[in-house]
């Protein structure tokens, strides 16, 4: 009976984690309204690997190009999101992105915040890498702050909402209204607080993307689309009054999050994190001082 009953928590523990996170309580991304690619962003590079349909964005990559974007204005804060699908089948080597970066304005001593899909082979599910930079630290000599997840979800079956809140006390990751990080700003060092422009790409990242490298981009599979729509760029930008107040992710204007938001993100954290960098023995501790 012992080894019957072992394999029946099994099953129900699966069951139980493909249902996903409790409810955060509170849907941010309905707060916000959507706006279409043109009315809040361009092509910033690849434009014939780019197509708009009434409002939505599809980017690809082949073996000649693939293709980015960016804002049309810079921001000091805000919630910027997109409902992004991705590409089935094999993708190791791949990158499709949705980011903030200054790297135009400040080469060599950027910040960024990033969410990333890494690719992936055939039998393996995608990773989602979140990851902070600034003053540099993307730039050289790496000092990623990378959080990786394997997502309670196919995000090749259909649009989910990816969001990042950026305000000066937190960097807040949202996937479908659930928040599954929070970055607090500890210390102006370790802390991204230039104004920065929103992007987005599918780009060939071989070296790194997948498994370190061991796996590569198989033009064999091209061309390897993305696809992105609803856009939310909700902030203070560069023009806005010394007075604007960034939005708020939770039922609070105060901003935080709500025991009920704490409490899915903490199922994430427990469920679906494969990699945190502030766990890494093998990362040089002083160069992360926030762990």
């Amino acid at each position: 009976m012992a080894p019957l009953v072992c394999l029946l928590i099994l099953m129900l523990t699966t069951w139980s984690n493909a249902e996903g996170p409790p409810s955060p309580g509170y849907s941010p991304s309905s707060k916000f309204s959507p706006v279409g690619f043109n009315q809040g962003l361009r092509n910033l590079w690849g434009p014939q690997h780019q197509s708009i349909d009434q409002g939505a964005l599809t980017i690809w990559l082949d073996s000649n190009s693939g293709s980015g974007f960016k804002s049309l204005k810079p921001y000091r804060s805000g919630y910027f999101s997109a409902a992004m699908k991705l590409q089935p089948g094999y993708t190791a080597g791949v990158i499709t992105s949705f980011y903030l970066s200054n790297q135009e304005d400040y080469p060599g001593y950027h910040d960024e915040i990033d969410i990333e899909f890494l690719g992936t082979t055939l039998d393996k599910p995608y990773t989602l890498q979140t990851n902070v930079y600034m003053k540099g630290s993307g730039d050289g000599r790496l000092i990623g702050r990378e959080v990786r997840f394997h997502l309670w979800f196919d995000p090749t079956k259909d649009f989910h909402n990816y969001a990042i809140l950026w305000t000066p006390d937190e960097i807040i990751f949202l996937v479908d209204d659930v928040p599954i990080r929070r970055y607090p700003r500890k210390n102006d060092a370790t802390f991204p607080a230039r104004p920065m422009w929103v992007y987005g790409s599918i780009w060939d990242a071989s070296s790194w993307a997948t498994e370190d490298g061991k796996y590569k981009a198989d033009y064999r599979y091209q061309p390897f689309i993305g696809r992105y729509k609803n856009f939310r760029l909700v902030g203070c930008d560069t023009d806005s009054a010394a007075s604007c107040q960034p939005p708020s992710v939770s039922p609070s204007s105060a901003g935080g999050l709500s025991q009920q938001q704490r409490s899915a993100m903490e199922w994430v954290q427990k469920n679906s994190v494969v990699y945190d960098y502030c766990h890494d023995s093998k990362r040089d501790h002083s160069q992360i001082p926030e762990c």
